[in-house]
């Protein structure tokens, strides 16, 4: 187990260290650059086309294999609003300081175009099954796009599948086995505590009941397939964080007078707070990286742009403008991070558990149970109770999010038929992550989202001209009138009727 826990270390020191940070945020930077910082420029665009029509044409189904736009979007952020917006952002916090809510928007900034990239290369290069559902994702765009360069067929296909990999074991781990140890954690200590309870087979018999219920639950939506994910998806994700948002705004207002200090701690220690006391606390530099890594790490961890998973829900859209679905891309990351998670730093910091003037932690606090006490200490007993229902929530929709990564990928190394199996292994494993010892299943799950977000960015960075010439063919046609031919699909009869369809204006 110790020389488990060593391998995890290093490689996730790669994948999260300098390396990994260069890649992720410098791909953003370059994304940005290359299409004129689109997610500035033309804000009132994507606002417009994504939230601006989620009551009207972003509800109809004009494509009998897709989902709609928002109910694709719905399903997609099931995965990314998870418990990272709510205990990661806390544990950013606890080990980078105020000033890793900054980089976290940073990260949320850049991996708005790295997530609408991601997109519009995964309608580009999205194809039909065998059962005549959409499929896409990085492997494809690595496959056939990275793989389409010159001296690159091989590159393109080994990334792919590396990819594929990744995402399955992550999908065990952090998306699945993890999130429920996590409700079981939290429910049973909040709602269970007082209960009486055995032991079967080393665990408690508490746990074993809250994993058979939380496996019937999945199960039911799961194998009712990818339509019964969206539909419940599309009803449960807008209530769950409105709720949860309009839980937060309480929380701020009841402290209102402490938020001009918690903004400016932000900003002031956004480089890493000065170590005091004889350094006690490590040197500057040291501080400032963990700062930068810590902020922009959860940042990842909440919405994923960067890991290309999302992708392969977005794939699933009846849009066939592939610079279309990009901007819900835009609007993901915005709504998780920009939203959601700000929600939760401001209750964070302004419940007493940061020293706002130093930027270190009070003794006692636990990242995993902070934002819970900070509700309950405003709130008391129920306060804490929507914290736990909110986390509980949040986990159980990235576990229906994951199942679908996870098949997907399974579809693309092994078949449509391999990828039923691999639901059906992904349910029974729920069960095993009631009862299960969390932590070092966090570190390697951890590990493979890093490895997930590699193969992704360099086909990402690999096809930045084909990025730039599909946003620039949708600006000449959509924005300035020009009579341009439109570019949809790397198929040829893909784009012969994605184009057929947007000149019924069916798009």
């Amino acid at each position: 187990m110790e020389r488990v826990i060593r391998i995890n270390d290093t490689v996730n020191a790669f994948a999260w260290g300098t390396f990994g940070l260069i890649l992720l945020l410098g791909t953003g930077l370059i994304c940005s650059s290359v299409t004129g910082f689109f997610q500035i420029t033309k804000a009132r665009h994507w606002w417009k086309e994504t939230f601006g029509i989620a009551k009207g044409r972003g509800r109809i189904i004009n494509d009998a294999g897709a989902l709609s736009q928002l109910r694709t979007f719905c399903t997609a952020l099931c995965a990314t609003v998870g418990t990272g917006n709510i205990a990661g952002v806390s544990t950013a916090i606890c080990m980078g300081g105020p000033g890793a809510v900054f980089w976290m928007w940073v990260a949320a900034f850049f991996g708005m175009m790295v997530k609408y990239s991601e997109n519009v290369l995964g309608i580009y290069y999205r194809r039909r099954n065998t059962e005549g559902a959409w499929s896409g994702g990085p492997m494809y765009y690595l496959q056939d796009g990275l793989g389409s360069i010159k001296g690159c067929r091989q590159l393109g296909k080994i990334l792919g599948t590396l990819f594929c990999i990744f995402t399955m074991l992550a999908s065990f781990g952090i998306g699945n086995m993890s999130q429920i140890n996590k409700i079981t954690i939290n429910f049973s200590a909040t709602f269970l505590a007082d209960t009486q309870s055995g032991i079967f087979l080393g665990a408690s018999t508490t746990n074993w009941f809250i994993g058979l219920v939380l496996t019937l639950a999945a199960a039911f939506i799961i194998l009712g397939g990818f339509r019964r994910l969206a539909a419940v998806s599309e009803k449960l994700i807008p209530f769950m964080t409105a709720v949860y948002v309009i839980g937060c705004l309480v929380m701020i207002l009841l402290h209102i007078r402490l938020l001009p200090e918690v903004i400016a701690s932000i900003f002031r220690f956004a480089l890493g707070p000065k170590a005091v006391l004889g350094g006690a606390a490590g040197t500057a530099v040291q501080l400032a990286f963990n700062t930068i890594k810590n902020g922009c790490k959860r940042g990842v961890f909440s919405n994923e742009a960067g890991l290309g998973s999302s992708v392969m829900v977005h794939s699933n859209t009846c849009a066939r403008e592939p610079v279309r679905q990009g901007l819900w891309g835009i609007a993901e990351v915005f709504l998780d991070t920009m939203v959601v998670c700000t929600m939760t730093a401001f209750v964070v910091l302004g419940s007493g558990a940061i020293d706002l003037k130093t930027g270190f932690v009070a003794e006692g606090t636990n990242d995993a149970t902070l934002v819970a006490k900070a509700f309950g200490a405003a709130l008391g007993k129920p306060g804490e109770w929507f914290v736990v229902l909110s986390i509980t929530l949040f986990a159980f929709t990235t576990v229906m999010g994951w199942s679908y990564y996870g098949a997907k990928v399974a579809e693309y190394l092994f078949g449509v038929v391999w990828a039923k199996v691999y639901r059906v292994i992904f349910i029974l494993l729920i069960v095993f992550g009631a009862v299960m010892e969390s932590n070092l299943a966090w570190d390697i799950s951890d590990t493979f989202n890093g490895l997930m977000m590699i193969p992704n960015l360099i086909g990402v960075l690999m096809q930045i001209p084909l990025i730039m010439k599909l946003t620039r063919n949708y600006i000449d046609r959509r924005l300035k009138g020009k009579e341009v031919e439109p570019m949809l699909s790397f198929d040829r009869d893909i784009q012969r009727d994605a184009e057929r369809a947007v000149n019924k204006g069916m798009d």
